[in-house]
């Protein structure tokens, strides 16, 4: 299985910032796949490298979890995954202390922020 950005259910060779090493192609790849070159010397990518063991999971494209159909499903590393779900958790985030501050306003209760 393969996710949107290539990565595969696997150990990978990365750097730490979005790079890593796709074994099929024999290149590195950025965060969303694309190849990177990097140059010889520049960097002493030897010396950054890090392995993670990667595992895909399926997520929501829409962040609906009761919609189930095969459109609305992608598989994506964890990392991605939680690229593709941050502005979801901002807007859940500013909701949670919206209502907690609506509440305090409401019952002249501790605002707890």
């Amino acid at each position: 299985m393969r996710a949107a950005d290539g990565r595969t259910d696997e150990r990978v060779f990365h750097l730490g910032d979005g790079r890593w090493w796709d074994e099929e192609t024999a290149s590195w790849r950025d965060g969303v796949g694309e190849f990177v070159c990097i140059e010889v010397g520049s960097d002493d990518v030897l010396g950054e490298i890090r392995t993670t063991r990667v595992v895909l999971a399926t997520g929501h494209r829409n962040h609906d979890t009761a919609d189930n159909r095969s459109a609305n499903l992608a598989v994506w590393c964890q990392r991605c995954h939680m690229l593709h779900d941050a502005p979801e958790h901002r807007r859940r985030q500013w909701r949670t202390l919206f209502m907690r501050k609506a509440l305090g306003d409401l019952f002249r209760g501790p605002y707890g922020l």
